[in-house]
């Protein structure tokens, strides 16, 4: 279900935006519409669904448009035209005090250049939201206390009384995100939250907010312009350029079917092995179950690819490989089955990225078997179909079961 819609949004900055919103509506370049009415776009027709409890990323280059979107959603900046959806809510008609409502408790905000108070402390900076909805001394009592269990989840236990100043970098911005996270909104705002850090604290940072998320399920909507952040980050990624989105989709889908040439441009350079999944690029495999006859077993094996075929039990679990001479001495050998002959092989989960399982396929002749969370095969991914998917050849399984004998 979406938490957020928006719906034919757009921004034009200027007196008179209609007459260059026609313009761009009808082909006119972002410098064109500049250049013939003194008009600057924001936002043009932009459509988003944004999912409850994940993280959506909104990624372009500078001037594409990604911090004005970002900011029409709590209505910092106010659209041109459209609709803006949250809960089920038009946030464009709250008057001010619903407005304001919404600000303090269903939305904080996280901004790049920390946005702290310089003259307070930590602490104060992390209870400042949790002070504004407070009515009485108990309530900003108990304000101090929550803000302290949120200096200590993001690690700052002993720098409550510390100022801004005296902290690093990475060290402010954990302050900030305790600060956002405090009020316990539903939904998070991250405009270029981490741009400003050195990376090995960008990746630390990532960690945390990656961490937080598996435990606090909020909705979170990230602004970057780094592919790499956003592919690590985002479970939906949405490319805006020139104020319009050109596509919308999971890492894998930008990843593996560019919308366009400016999309492909943006993830050519991307490290493949660090995105895509077993799952997205395995195939189907051959299968027999423990207690099929040798023989059958033995002709799906000398008609497949790999001169092996998959064993299962009667849940569809993996048992093993099994190989023609394997057959051959379940065939010879009265009394056994066919798991008695199963070789073991590497297994990664739907979820594992490529560069969890290249290591596996060093431990092992066959191919790497894919399994579901219950253990149950899905598919198989030879040495080849992952060196042809790191070449940027993906073959996307059409299948959802491996062949059964």
């Amino acid at each position: 279900m979406a938490k957020i819609e928006l719906r034919g949004v757009c921004k034009i900055y200027g007196p008179d935006p209609m007459p260059a919103l026609a313009m761009v509506r009808r082909g006119a370049s972002k410098e064109e519409v500049l250049e013939k009415s003194g008009h600057s776009i924001g936002l043009v027709d932009v459509d988003l669904s944004i999912p409850s409890g994940r993280i959506f990323v909104i990624m372009g280059l500078s001037g594409s448009g990604k911090s004005t979107l970002i900011r029409h959603l709590n209505r910092l900046i106010e659209p041109t035209e459209g609709e803006i959806i949250v809960d089920g809510e038009d946030i464009l008609a709250l008057d001010e005090k619903a407005l304001t409502r919404v600000r303090r408790q269903r939305m904080s905000m996280v901004f790049q250049r920390f946005g702290l108070f310089p003259h307070i402390c930590v602490l104060d900076n992390v209870a400042f939201g949790l002070d504004i909805q407070a009515s009485d001394r108990a309530a900003r009592i108990s304000a101090k206390e929550r803000a302290r269990e949120w200096i200590d989840t993001v690690g700052l236990h002993g720098y409550e009384g510390a100022y801004p100043h005296e902290l690093s970098g990475g060290m402010q911005q954990r302050v900030g995100l305790a600060r956002a996270l405090a009020t316990d909104a539903d939904i998070l705002l991250m405009d270029e939250a981490f741009s400003a850090l050195d990376p090995l604290i960008r990746r630390d940072m990532q960690d945390q907010l990656l961490d937080l998320q598996a435990r606090l399920h909020k909705t979170i909507v990230f602004i970057t312009h780094d592919l790499d952040e956003a592919l690590r980050l985002g479970d939906r990624i949405a490319i805006l350029k020139d104020g319009k989105i050109l596509q919308t989709g999971t890492g894998e889908d930008i990843l593996t079917k560019p919308g366009d040439a400016h999309v492909a441009a943006f993830v050519e350079d991307v490290n493949r092995a660090k995105v895509l999944t077993a799952g997205r690029i395995k195939l189907d495999c051959a299968t027999v179950r423990a207690g099929t006859t040798p023989a059958k077993a033995l002709e799906q094996i000398r008609a497949g690819t790999y001169q092996i075929t998959f064993l299962v039990d009667a849940n569809g679990k993996l048992v093993g490989a099994l190989t023609a001479e394997g057959a051959r001495k379940a065939a010879r050998k009265k009394g056994t089955s066919l798991a008695d002959f199963a070789e073991k092989v590497p297994e990664a989960s739907e979820d594992m990225v490529l560069e969890e399982i290249l290591p596996l396929t060093l431990q092992s002749d066959f191919p790497v078997a894919v399994v579901d969370g219950a253990g149950r095969l899905r598919g198989m991914l030879p040495k080849e179909a992952i060196i042809k998917a790191l070449a940027g050849r993906v073959r996307i399984n059409q299948g959802d079961k491996p062949a059964a004998a």
